[in-house]
C-alpha cells in the first residue's frame, strides 16, 4: 500500500464527508493505493456514526474498502489518537492531517514524492500564510516555534503543523505520548531519523465547528519541550544531572561552613567580638546547601537505579543487520 492517511478528530462530524471525498479524489487521480484511518477521540457529536456511514459508502465503491476507523471511549488527546493511528497504519508513507479542512489533501502527492524520491524521513508542513487570529495564535506560535528551533536544533518554521508525511519506519519506531504530538520531529530526531524536511502548504479557513485548542497549549508546550529535552539528554543517566549539581552544591556548602568557622576562630584568636556560629545566617545557608546537595545526589542515585531496572534500558533502534 502506498499511503496511509491518519485523521485524528474530536467533534468534526460536519467536515468528515467532504474531507474523505477530497482525499479519495486526490488518491484516484494519482493512482495511489491508500487507506484513510479516522481516529475518533471520544467525540460527543455523531462523528463515529459519520465514519461508519463513510465506510459503508466506500465499501460499495471499492473492493478493498479504504476507510477505517478507531473509536476511543473517551477523549484522550491528539497524541493518543496519533499513536494508535501509527500502530494501525499499513502504508509505506504515512500522512497526518487535521479533520477541520484547514489542511488541503492536494498537498499529498508532493509530500509523498518528497518521502519516496527525495529521501526524507519526515516532511513537516509550513503554513506560511495563515488565516488565524494574529494576536491569539500567530504571534504566540512564532515565539513557540523560535524556542523549539533553538532547543531541538531542528530548523522548522511550524513544528506543530498537523499536515506531515513520514516514512513508515519512522512512525513504527517513535512513541507519541502525553501531549508530545507537538514535537514529533524532535522524537524522530532522537530516534535517529535526522533527514527532516519542510514544505510550504496551504492553510485554509475553518468551514465548520470551532478550534479545540486554547492559549493553554503554549504553556503546556514549553513544559513538554523541557521534558523532552531533559529525557533526551539525561533520561538514561540521571546521575549525570542530579549527581553533578548535588555534588557541587554540597561542596559549596561545605566550603562555606569552613569559612564561617575560620572567621569565628580568627575573631576569637584576635580578641575580637564574634557572634555565635548558630546565629550567623551564612551558617544556615551553608547547611541548607549541603542538605539540598545530598537530596539532589540521592535523587540522581534513585533515578539511576530505576533506569538500570527499566525494561527499556537496552532498547536501541537498529537500522540494518547483515
Amino acid at each position: 500500500m502506498n499511503i496511509s492517511v491518519i485523521v485524528p478528530l474530536y467533534n468534526e462530524a460536519e467536515s468528515l464527508p467532504k474531507l474523505c471525498d477530497w482525499i479519495s479524489k486526490v488518491m484516484e487521480e494519482n493512482s495511489f493505493s491508500y487507506e484513510v484511518i479516522f481516529v475518533n477521540d471520544g467525540s460527543t457529536d455523531n462523528s463515529w456514526q459519520v465514519i461508519e456511514d463513510l465506510r459503508a459508502k466506500y465499501a460499495d465503491k471499492n473492493e478493498n474498502n479504504p476507510v477505517r476507523g478507531i473509536c476511543f471511549r473517551r477523549n484522550y488527546g491528539k497524541s493518543a489518537a496519533l499513536y494508535c493511528g501509527f500502530q494501525a497504519a499499513k502504508g509505506d508513507v504515512v500522512i497526518t492531517m487535521d479533520a477541520d479542512l484547514q489542511d488541503s489533501p492536494d498537498e499529498i502527492p508532493e509530500l509523498y514524492r518528497m518521502i519516496t524520491e527525495d529521501g526524507f524521513d519526515l516532511v513537516s508542513g509550513w503554513k506560511k500564510k495563515r488565516f488565524d487570529n494574529k494576536f491569539t495564535k500567530n504571534l504566540p506560535s512564532k515565539l513557540f516555534n523560535a524556542t523549539a528551533r533553538k532547543v531541538t536544533g531542528i530548523q522548522l518554521h511550524d513544528m506543530n503543523c498537523g499536515l506531515k508525511a513520514y516514512r513508515s519506519e519512522v512512525v513504527k519506531n517513535i512513541e507519541v505520548f502525553s501531549e508530545m504530538h507537538r514535537y514529533i520531529p524532535y522524537l524522530a530526531k532522537n530516534a535517529g531519523f535526522t533527514n527532516i524536511g519542510e514544505k510550504v502548504v496551504q492553510h485554509r479557513k475553518r468551514e465548520f465547528g470551532v478550534s479545540k485548542f486554547g492559549l493553554s497549549r503554549f504553556v503546556n508546550g514549553y513544559l513538554d519541550l523541557l521534558t523532552l529535552w531533559f529525557l533526551n539528554k539525561f533520561g538514561k543517566q540521571p546521575m549525570h544531572f542530579f549527581g553533578l549539581i548535588g555534588s557541587l552544591m554540597f561542596l559549596l556548602g561545605f566550603v562555606a561552613i569552613i569559612v564561617v568557622g575560620a572567621m569565628k576562630l580568627y575573631a576569637l584568636s584576635h580578641g575580637q567580638h564574634a557572634m555565635l556560629v548558630a546565629n550567623n545566617p551564612y551558617f544556615h545557608l551553608s547547611i541548607l546547601a549541603m542538605v539540598l546537595g545530598c537530596m539532589l545526589f540521592l535523587a540522581g542515585f534513585l533515578g539511576e537505579m530505576i533506569s538500570r531496572n527499566s525494561q527499556s534500558r537496552n532498547d536501541y533502534l537498529i537500522s540494518k543487520t547483515i
